[in-house]
């Protein structure tokens, strides 16, 4: 069997077994993956860096024996330092680049994992759909008219397209599963304070961005997590360690679990018929598990709780652009994206005040959700409202186009005018997604499934969102899921290396 087609079908795992075997080089995994970069970059277009010549030297020198040894990885161009590597977000302010390693990036290489690109994203992770002016449009490798989701969009298309096995990702409101519900991927939203984001920052978003990573396999996803947890000095959060690895909770049958469903929309917005179709799968399959599933209603989370969270996002982003004007010496906005300047202007529309207050009731509500669902050892609920969008129809010039000129207007009306402005962000771009930022405020981690297959032939993937602190029992769920959905053999219907085209 050829290097490319192992590459194709094997996880992280079962490449790093078949390096400690000595049955194959890190040498020829690295040159497999470049070359299926290449070969597949006019189609999905999800690379931002190529790191090439610095993989092929580290897999001349890789420690065999390291768990990742030699298997190629993507690390996303947004919200990590990689020694001597720009790092763009996205955007066409001129990029940063360290002279360090972010911590995880220096776990990634302890491990053994050569990175061979940076992988793109939208302007600052703004948008869940991978599309930007510095990069052009991601496309999913299931179909290409569609878009893989964002924001780490360009890791999920590696992924599914069968570049690399697994790749970093970042999720501040759904965007680590939100790709990977539309490209048929386990995507973990770790704990709050589980993996550390330093140096390059102490938190992110108040707290609600985590790291982790979107791979094929959910014993990918356990043991990436194994090799990275653990908060370092610099850590403001730390999340509760665990009884013992992720990858054994993961190989371990999960045993009778008590489940909740939760079907509504936080918005009060549209949810297709194919969405609830993945949903009652993913409660099909649970039961055939042998686990019970309770209806429930979270009313507390609604419009309130979503606007509160733009707000904090908004001036999050906007303390952003005053950063990054400080770091280039110059005015950004001329340079950024209409839907970044939006955010950035509702940002500063706001005082600290204000978003300080949104925090809290944040917070409040966090606690209540934890509190109502502790009985529970997991949540099923939605990610995407829709299936995988096809690539620009969720251009938001013309609702930007709309807040900016109102915007315009507000300068003796601000306080009377602020709730609309957010009520028509919110419904222009939340349609597609409306659970994921959920447990960004909550901290709890929540792992992505696929389960579904739409009958246009795209994936449509569901979340599971558990107790803080608690992945374990989520890895083991999910692992149980995997086997009984029969997914994980499952890949994107692009050619295949030596073979044909290949999917469901």
């Amino acid at each position: 069997m050829s290097i490319e087609r192992v590459l194709w079908e094997q996880d992280a795992t079962g490449l790093a077994e078949l390096v400690h075997k000595g049955e194959i080089a890190p040498q020829e995994l690295v040159d497999a993956a470049i070359a299926r970069a290449e070969a597949t970059s006019p189609d999905i277009n999800a690379i931002a860096t190529p790191l090439y010549d610095a993989a092929r030297a580290r897999a001349k020198t890789v420690d065999r024996t390291l768990p990742l040894a030699g298997v190629p990885f993507a690390l996303k161009d947004l919200g990590i330092g990689i020694k001597g590597v720009p790092i763009h977000g996205g955007s066409r302010i001129p990029p940063f680049t360290a002279d360090f390693d972010s911590v995880m990036v220096e776990r990634y290489l302890a491990a053994g994992l050569i990175p061979i690109v940076t992988s793109t994203s939208p302007e600052h992770g703004l948008r869940l759909m991978t599309e930007s002016a510095r990069f052009g449009i991601t496309r999913n490798p299931w179909n290409t008219g569609h878009t893989t989701g964002g924001s780490s969009g360009g890791s999920a298309a590696l992924v599914a397209a069968g570049v690399v096995p697994a790749a970093h990702a970042s999720d501040g409101g759904g965007s680590i599963r939100v790709p990977s519900a539309c490209s048929g991927l386990v995507g973990l939203k770790t704990s709050r304070g589980r993996v550390p984001l330093t140096p390059l920052v102490s938190e992110s978003w108040y707290g609600m961005v985590v790291d982790h990573a979107v791979s094929r396999s959910v014993r990918d996803t356990a043991l990436l997590l194994d090799l990275t947890h653990g908060a370092d000095p610099l850590s403001p959060y730390a999340a509760r360690a665990p009884k013992g690895s992720f990858a054994a909770a993961a190989a371990r049958e999960p045993g009778k679990l008590s489940l909740a469903v939760y079907r509504k929309s936080p918005l009060g917005l549209p949810i297709s018929a194919e969405t609830l179709a993945a949903l009652d799968t993913a409660v099909a399959l649970a039961r055939e598990g042998g686990h019970t599933v309770e209806e429930i209603d979270l009313p507390f989370i609604g419009r309130d709780f979503i606007s509160d969270f733009c707000k904090s996002v908004a001036a999050a982003v906007a303390g952003t652009m005053r950063a990054e004007a400080q770091r280039v010496g110059r005015p950004v906005t001329g340079e950024v994206e209409r839907a970044t300047r939006v955010l950035t202007r509702l940002g500063e529309m706001l005082s600290a005040g204000e978003v300080y207050e949104g925090v809290q009731r944040l917070n409040a509500t966090a606690r209540r959700l934890i509190e109502e669902t502790a009985r529970y050892d997991a949540v099923l609920m939605p990610l995407i409202a829709h299936p995988p969008l096809a690539c620009g129809s969720m251009d938001p010039k013309g609702a930007d186009e709309f807040i900016e000129n109102l915007l315009d207007k507000l300068h003796l009306t601000r306080l009377l005018k602020v709730k609309a402005v957010f009520g028509q962000l919110m419904d222009k771009s939340l349609w597609f997604t409306h659970w994921p930022a959920i447990q960004n405020v909550s901290g709890q981690p929540s792992i992505a499934l696929p389960v579904h297959v739409t009958a246009d032939g795209l994936p449509l993937g569901i979340q599971a969102a558990g107790r803080p602190g608690d992945e374990e029992t989520l890895l083991s769920f999910a692992a149980q899921m995997e086997k009984l959905s029969g997914w994980l053999k499952r890949r994107a219907p692009l050619k295949v290396p030596g073979g044909s085209a290949q999917g469901f």
